[in-house]
């Protein structure tokens, strides 16, 4: 597939994005050792066989000002015949790279579209091959060390949360570390300026996205802020946009216990077999993960088997279990056995599912110029909401005194666009599917461990005949709840400009992550459309393609961090 990109980059002027100080420089350098590295910004979108980039102003209210550089790569369509345009995604984060994920996804998402799109994927503001790139430190080495430091989540047990103070104070010494290593950009990473500059950039009139996670939140700002410039436009897996852009963060997290009791529910119905973290009754599954939990915190478990070594404590757990809410359907399995070895004294499965990062040390100075970094809650009141309140109130914190920028966008989040848009829901997991084409919005929700049904309806309410399809299924967004159908009509969608009924209800290939699917699951729904010919089989090959996949969405991959 490799073969096959065309790689650009917005034309930015990197000698102007560079700054004066050595910290900045490290921060946005371009190693010419790098395909990237050799592409030099234009002020006209130019494809390179390789590699590519365009410029932008850094500053919309001062166009003519400093520029800033967005990474661009392409799937050119197999057959140009019926040639349909570009289609942009976005694979949330915030702070997720469109570059690195194409090389993964690129054909799935060609495969699910139908032939005649380009596949466009970018790196944000900030992020990754994008610069100037937001980065706090001077070397690798010190991100590693800070990171390693961070210490534990705090602490919820019988209603309560303990130990905020030391997450405040790093989410504080972070933020310090930021503006010293800013010399005025990091006001204009942000999510307006994002929006603005997708279809500035590429030079379209009319765009067509399909963002998941935060990249919903990306879309429905595009929508807001563009009303006559949607084609085509799905939002997938869809939080409050008014919480959002509040930096309360409150309201992702109100359906995350009902996701984790599928978890309880499924393992309960798979048997001792299929669920070795198996009880007959949900209920004696949860008791027998909080007394886990409980032990951890007392006593955490040490593991040294030969190359893989490490503590597995209750911060740990926590975010693992987490993080497998997002993908179900690729992590309840691996979760149970390694919950079920750690109960009986035996930690090494549970540290293969998260390996500790050991930093690598090279004489070449910009090898890693092009990888993303990590850089860019109150959680007592958040504890109110969700029992993760932990784990996501340490998000919420590592967004402590970002500088405010000159263009803030708040909403309001309706309207009518030019085309109207899918939202993709899923109702026991995650995933969206579209209903008009002028903003097509897709949200999945319903038992989304972050991005609850409600706000997909919300959305869906705000721009004039937009639709919400829902996926009978647990997850993060339609990715991580395999449904044939779902996947079908966001195909028609593209290519027809063709939204679902509403209350359509898509069914995943299987309801239960631990069995394997019956036969018969995974073609329709109720008021869902079927799949005919050698399509089925297609979209059967773009699940196969994504089930290989790990940690799709979750808030601790390397990927993306909402």
């Amino acid at each position: 597939m490799i073969l096959t990109l065309a790689l650009f980059i917005l034309p930015v002027a990197l000698a102007a994005s560079l700054g004066t100080g050595t910290l900045t420089k490290r921060a946005n350098s371009t190693g010419r050792n790098e395909p990237w590295g050799r592409i030099t910004p234009t002020d006209n979108l130019v494809w390179h066989p390789a590699t590519p980039s365009p410029r932008v102003p850094l500053d919309y209210s001062d166009p003519k000002g400093r520029k800033a550089a967005i990474a661009l790569i392409r799937k050119p369509p197999t057959n140009k015949e019926n040639y349909r345009g570009p289609v942009f995604f976005n694979p949330g984060g915030p702070g997720g790279s469109g570059v690195d994920l194409i090389q993964s996804i690129g054909d799935a998402l060609s495969i699910i579209l139908g032939n005649g799109f380009d596949i466009v994927l970018f790196d944000p503001r900030g992020i990754a091959r994008s610069t100037p790139r937001a980065s706090h430190f001077d070397t690798d080495i010190e991100r590693a060390l800070f990171a390693a430091e961070a210490g534990s989540f705090p602490v919820v047990s019988n209603s309560t949360v303990s130990g905020i103070q030391r997450t405040w104070a790093q989410a504080q010494l972070l933020a310090s570390l930021a503006a010293s290593h800013d010399d005025g950009y990091l006001q204009h990473i942000n999510t307006a300026n994002t929006a603005t500059g997708i279809v500035e950039a590429y030079g379209e009139e009319k765009l067509q996205y399909w963002g998941f996670s935060y990249g919903s939140m990306l879309g429905s700002t595009f929508a807001a802020m563009y009303l006559d410039k949607v084609q085509g436009l799905v939002i997938d897996g869809v939080g409050d946009s008014n919480d959002y852009y509040s930096a309360a963060w409150l309201n992702n997290m109100v359906d995350s216990e009902k996701a984790l009791q599928l978890f309880f529910d499924h393992c309960a119905e798979g048997g001792p077999v299929k669920c070795p973290f198996y009880s007959p009754n949900p209920a004696d599954i949860k008791r027998n993960l909080t007394a886990l939990y409980e032990r951890l915190q007392v006593e955490p478990v040490v593991v040294n088997a030969n190359t893989l070594y490490g503590v597995i404590d209750y911060t740990l757990v926590r975010s693992l279990v987490f993080s497998s809410l997002y993908t179900p359907y690729d992590s309840f399995k691996p979760l149970a056995d390694a919950l079920a070895q750690l109960a009986a004294g035996n930690g090494t499965a549970v540290l293969s599912l998260r390996p500790p990062k050991v930093p690598k040390c090279s004489s070449d100075p910009h090898e890693r110029d092009w990888e993303r970094v990590d850089e860019g809650f109150a959680t007592k009141k958040l504890l109110e909401v969700t029992e993760f309140a932990d784990v996501w109130g340490q998000l919420h914190a590592s967004c402590a005194n970002w500088p405010k920028g000159k263009r803030l966008f708040r909403g309001p989040f309706i309207g009518n666009t030019s085309y109207p848009m899918p939202v993709i829901v899923n109702t026991a997991g995650a995933c969206f599917a579209p209903r008009s084409l002028s903003v097509s919005l897709a949200h999945i929700s319903a038992l989304d461990p972050v991005t609850p049904l409600r706000y997909a309806e919300k959305i869906a309410k705000g721009f004039k005949d937009s639709v919400v399809l829902n996926i009978d299924a647990g997850g993060h967004c339609s990715l991580n709840a395999p449904s044939i159908c779902a996947l079908q009509y966001v195909r028609q969608y593209f290519q027809n400009g063709t939204l679902p009924e509403p209350d359509t209800v898509c069914e995943p290939t299987s309801k239960n992550p631990f069995l394997p699917p019956p036969a018969d699951k995974g073609k329709v729904a109720r008021r869902a459309i079927k799949c005919v010919g050698g399509e089925k089989a297609e979209l059967r090959s773009a699940l196969t393609q994504l089930s290989k996949l790990q940690s799709r969405f979750s808030p601790f991959s390397k990927q993306n961090r909402l």
